[in-house]
């Protein structure tokens, strides 16, 4: 009967076998994977082209800002080198020559590195000692008057010339007009000036 017993339990563990092996494989349904709330593609194509925008505005304005710096440094340069004119043997500030030194006050005053060389001329009339002597009262009338305003005169020299460079050849009252003159040289920080 054991017998019996041991044949029957080999029996029932070699069916038990041969159907496990012979089972349809078990077909799991697949979990759908959850999209993020996200956007659509064409929401993504506008969101790119707003910040390429975007980019291009601050780039356009970066842009913007550099050329008025530009323009304003050239101003302000071509303010500090132009020329004042003075009334035939006078080294006194005309009303006019006043109003192009405050302009050089200002633009001064915006760029403390900067430093200026005057350099006083005179027309022909006179002698030429007479002439350097007078070339040398404007330029320091022109440096007295800047110093006037707060600018230290450590920023200033000056130089004479006399009639020995006329801005015009001829002996005319054109030609000594345009020889009366105080002309300005940029000796220091040139290259870093801002406009005011």
């Amino acid at each position: 009967m054991c017998n019996a017993r041991f044949v029957l339990g080999a029996f029932a563990a070699s069916l038990l076998i041969a159907g496990c092996g012979r089972g349809q494989p078990v077909q799991e349904t697949p979990t759908p994977i959850e999209q993020p709330p996200g956007r659509t593609p064409q929401e993504i194509a506008d969101s790119i082209a707003a910040e390429r925008a975007r980019q291009d505005s601050i780039r356009a304005a970066q842009l913007a800002a550099e050329q008025a710096a530009q323009r304003a440094a050239r101003a302000a340069r071509q303010t500090l080198e132009g020329t004042v004119y003075f009334d035939y043997d006078e080294s006194t500030i005309t009303s006019a020559t006043e109003a192009a030194l405050r302009a050089k006050v200002e633009v001064l005053r915006a760029n403390p590195g900067v430093r200026l060389r005057m350099e006083g001329h005179a027309d022909e009339r006179g002698t030429s000692e007479y002439n350097i002597a007078l070339g040398n009262e404007r330029a320091e009338s022109v440096i007295q008057f800047l110093t006037n305003f707060g600018l230290s005169g450590d920023r200033f020299s000056s130089v004479s010339y006399g009639e020995e460079q006329p801005a015009m050849q001829g002996s005319n009252e054109e030609a000594w007009a345009l020889n009366r003159r105080v002309e300005f040289v940029i000796t220091a920080g040139g290259d870093s000036i801002v406009g005011s």
